[in-house]
Formats: structure tokens, sequence, C-alpha cells
């Protein structure tokens, strides 16, 4: 998908419950969210509302009820998230990046065993 919408982080939280969960009414998405988000069933829909105007999600009735389907999958929205932080934050540079994540969080050794195979298999190809 070439023109992926602005997503916010509430928005974010919605898609992720559709992503896993597959189409559904707005009750069903409000009730998979996290508990600790706290959200009435109201912001919801206004949430899904949003994502139906940004072309990110669609909205049709069945049976008297609005069920909600993501247009946009995860991976296209997670790559085009990934590389618009790249673009903000680095310039565009993933290496930089990396480096950065890299040395500023504690990582595990099975972390960091599982990050260097990653690295290996991309050099190999």
């Amino acid at each position: 998908m070439p023109n992926l919408p602005a997503i916010s982080s509430a928005e974010w939280e919605v898609m992720r419950v559709m992503w896993r969960d597959g189409p559904q009414s707005a009750n069903d998405v409000a009730g998979a969210l996290p508990a600790a988000l706290e959200w009435h069933p109201k912001t919801v829909r206004t949430l899904l509302d949003r994502l139906v105007r940004k072309k990110a999600v669609s909205k049709s009735k069945h049976g008297g009820v609005y069920v909600y389907t993501p247009l946009v999958d995860e991976t296209t929205a997670l790559r085009a998230e990934g590389r618009g932080f790249a673009e903000r934050f680095f310039g565009g540079r993933l290496q930089p990046m990396i480096a950065h994540f890299i040395t500023q969080e504690n990582l595990s050794k099975e972390e960091i065993a599982a990050l260097r195979k990653l690295l290996d298999e991309k050099r190999d190809r």
C-alpha cells in the first residue's frame, strides 16, 4: 500500500486487536483491548471511525451490527512506521538506528545471539 495513513498511538492499539483477531464489532474490539487502557466503548467507536476516514479500516453492516475490517496489513504498516522513524530520527540510515538501540538497551545473551543470527543470515543471502 503506497500511501499509508498516519495512525496515532491510540489507533495502533485498536489496529493490533483487529490484526490479531480479525474483523469485529466495536464492542468486540473494546472488549479485546488491554484492561489497563480502560477505554469506554464510545472511545473505541470514535477511534474506529477515524480509521475508517483514513481508509485504514472498512465498516460494513452485518445483521444490524457494524463490523470493522483492517484494510492495512500489519507487516506493511510496521514497515512504513519503521521507515518513518528511521527518516525522522536517523536520516533514514538503519545502521546508526540499530546501533543506538543496541548500545542503549540491556540485551540478554539470548537476544544478542538472536540478533547476531539475523545479521549472519542477512549477510549470507
